[in-house]
């Protein structure tokens, strides 16, 4: 995450990235540049090749672009602008160097205190038509909407992200696999969890992103990769024999940590 350096003027972020060993960074705008305005309207191809630029010169690929809003927000007017601004980022994904734009997919019980019953069927749809515009816009720029599963999202099993793809057949659809967010506390269940997001959906998977779970009494938290409860190995070579060389993002960490866990992946992943 380019944001792991803090949010930096452009120039600051990417001679700090720099110094990272990396090549390639997931991009949240806002989050990452201090010195730019990036707020919905203000983008173009030249400062969308202006920003590429500078993380090129780095050495730095920007692999996905981070976009991450609510696409079930309950107010129409707000949802629309969430909208907008994701299909803005679609236009320009491409002058940055990026093929997707990821998203999360809004809160299961967003609509559960208006209607217990069937807030989750009243959820999906409002996710199903925003996923509908988004393809659509996506397959305009020949770019992915990057779809990500959590637990407690309205994508919150490998099923319902199946069901997505199902209902919305667009080849502009990819999926981001974040392990952990799927799993939730379903902790015992992880390695069930994972083989069945592989075998329903793994040839769409586009992205991965890698942190790890840990426990702290009856709670778990999400801490830095390689050393918690999460089967790390065994996801990473899961994940090489189904997308070779994929881009994975690491969460949860500092930017003194990155080079320590990059070692240590790339050991349980030999190993």
């Amino acid at each position: 995450m380019a944001h792991t350096a803090g949010r930096l003027p452009l120039q600051e972020l990417t001679a700090e990235l720099a110094t990272y060993g990396i090549d390639f960074v997931q991009l949240a705008l806002s989050k990452a540049i201090a010195d730019i305005d990036l707020s919905t309207g203000k983008l173009s191809p030249g400062l969308a090749n202006y920003i590429g630029e500078h993380f090129d010169r780095a050495g730095i690929r920007i692999g996905v672009l981070g976009c991450y809003i609510d696409p079930i927000h309950p107010d129409p007017a707000v949802r629309r602008a969430e909208i907008n601004r994701f299909k803005e980022h679609l236009r320009y994904a491409r002058h940055f160097g990026a093929p997707m734009v990821a998203t999360e997919s809004g809160g299961l019980t967003t609509f559960k205190a208006s209607d217990p019953e069937r807030y989750e069927s009243i959820g999906w749809d409002i996710f199903k038509s925003t996923v509908e515009e988004l393809a659509e816009e996506a397959e305009k720029w020949g770019v992915f909407l990057a779809l990500e599963g959590v637990s407690s999202h309205t994508l919150s099993s490998p099923e319902k992200i199946q069901r997505i793809l199902d209902e919305v057949p667009s080849s502009a659809i990819g999926i981001v696999f974040d392990p952990c967010n799927l799993i939730g506390a379903d902790v015992e269940r992880q390695d069930q969890i994972v083989d069945q997001a592989f075998e329903l959906y793994g040839d769409r998977i586009i992205l991965a992103h890698l942190k790890d779970i840990y426990a702290e009494g009856e709670h778990i938290r999400h801490g830095k990769s390689g050393q918690g409860l999460f089967h790390t190995a065994r996801f990473l070579n899961k994940l090489q024999s189904y997308k070779p060389m994929i881009d994975v993002s690491l969460e949860e960490i500092t930017g003194s940590e990155i080079k320590e866990t990059v070692s240590l992946l790339n050991h349980l992943r030999d190993k």
